[in-house]
């Protein structure tokens, strides 16, 4: 059976002026030739065509990474894509605004919190769960420590790492307890004990981070988590072509 072609679907609004967009391209690449696959076929998906999209529209996807770029188009666009992955089992990456959205949707969906929101697009919102940093990470590299055993940990094969941020907004300290005991677990924080990465330990793959893996794509060096990501979602794209010829 021949390799099959891994579809990557990029949740955001495509921009030049976005270093993270033309990074994350060259980021799967570099993880493609690591891993061992060939480099994926990627799909830009807008969030403005993403509101209102139907389920079966996405499911196709080996992968969907909710990438940097907030705020989105449409916030209901990116939250309805990271349901789908979240709902029916496709290795999701989030990174950067992608981490604050999926805090939200998870928030929304799963905790009914309906009034979760982001302080950036709506200042006024009644439960800011994505606020602003106390400090700006825009253009920072900092320590992050994972959990021992999480699907972090596990991708870099260690439990601590340096990394790159370009951010102004993130988990809002406030309501950080609103994860607690819940299924989207804190996997990595900062030296200050402020989150950096949540996870889903029961999906196939699903994590989000405060910083940009992709960015390393410069150094031409494939990022772990990136490596993590492909082959989940290579996984899923055997999965599915097996299917289909059994089908």
């Amino acid at each position: 059976m021949s390799h099959p072609v891994v579809r990557i679907g990029l949740v955001g609004d495509r921009s030049p002026t976005v270093r993270a967009h033309g990074a994350i391209p060259v980021a799967l690449e570099l993880a493609s030739r690591a891993v061992g696959v060939s480099a994926p076929e990627l799909t830009w998906l807008s969030t403005r065509q993403l509101d209102g999209v139907r389920e079966d529209t996405l499911t196709p996807f080996a992968g969907i990474w909710c990438v940097p770029g907030s705020p989105y188009e449409s916030m209901d666009g990116a939250l309805a894509a990271i349901r789908v992955a979240r709902e029916q089992g496709i290795p999701f990456l989030g990174t950067c605004g992608g981490f604050q959205h999926a805090l939200i949707e998870f928030a929304r969906h799963v905790l009914g919190l309906r009034e979760a929101d982001h302080a950036e697009s709506n200042p006024d919102a009644a439960l800011p769960l994505v606020g602003a940093l106390s400090c700006s990470l825009v253009g920072t590299r900092g320590k992050v420590t994972l959990t021992a055993g999480s699907h972090a940990a596990r991708a870099f094969g260690r439990t601590e790492s340096t990394e790159s941020y370009h951010c102004n907004y993130g988990l809002n300290a406030s309501y950080r307890h609103v994860l607690d005991g819940a299924p989207l677990k804190i996997t990595g924080e900062d030296e200050e004990g402020s989150v950096r990465v949540v996870e889903l330990a029961e999906h196939p793959f699903f994590l989000a981070t405060l910083f940009q893996p992709e960015l390393s794509a410069s150094t031409g060096q494939p990022h772990p988590l990136v490596q993590a990501f492909l082959a989940a979602a290579s996984a899923r794209a055997a999965r599915m072509q097996s299917a289909k010829h059994t089908g």
